[in-house]
């Protein structure tokens, strides 16, 4: 079969976003993309070493639009907080690949260098050796986690009504955040919960100088 002139991995990376959107993560699949972009499944194999090899593309395309430079100089809360909401919101533009992200961040070349950045951005607030490292991690862990949580179990969504019907004398708190929690916006509830990872981080042990 002659190979299609117009079949690209940077198409084949559009046509399986195209799925995951449409159908969502678990519809992906050799045979999924092939049928998207009207060629044989072998044909793909032209193009791609496997389905991992298509994830890690799909991860890459999500995240290139994304800004990896450092942010303004300011406050080092302030700096990080803005990049974590650059990739919150190139990753929740299509919520089905978030699973992905922990997968092939070391294939992304978009989030290598994100990570790059926040490490420099930890390192001029003082973070040194291992904690920077923790760090990086605790953050990153967060956004995926939050975006994951907001997608599945949002706080608008049919569970909080669950809870919040919790009987009062055996789930007293429950119930009562259950009450509570649709009046939290999806947006402050991401952001809050940054605050208080970041004043965790802001209380840390001063870190040795021969630690960075």
């Amino acid at each position: 079969m002659p190979r299609p002139r117009s079949l690209t991995r940077p198409r084949l990376a559009a046509a399986a976003l195209a799925v995951i959107d449409r159908d969502g993560l678990a519809a992906l699949s050799m045979r999924a993309v092939a049928k998207e972009v009207g060629v044989s499944t072998m044909a793909l194999y032209r193009y791609v070493d496997s389905r991992e090899d298509l994830e890690a593309l799909v991860v890459e395309r999500v995240l290139s639009g994304m800004p990896t430079d450092p942010p303004p100089d300011g406050p080092w809360r302030e700096r990080v907080a803005a990049l974590v909401e650059r990739l919150r919101l190139a990753v929740t533009a299509h919520p089905g690949t978030v699973p992905l992200a922990p997968v092939y961040r070391h294939r992304s070349i978009t989030l290598l260098r994100w990570s790059e950045t926040m490490l420099r951005v930890l390192a001029d607030a003082g973070f040194g050796g291992d904690a920077r490292i923790v760090a990086l991690r605790g953050v990153t862990a967060y956004i995926i986690g939050a975006i994951q949580l907001e997608h599945l179990g949002p706080l608008s969504g049919p569970g909080t009504d669950v809870i919040a019907a919790l009987p009062p004398e055996e789930f007293p708190h429950m119930a009562a955040a259950g009450a509570r929690a649709r009046g939290i916006s999806s947006h402050e509830e991401f952001r809050r919960g940054l605050d208080l990872l970041l004043d965790g981080l802001d209380h840390r042990t001063t870190p040795r100088p021969d630690a960075r």
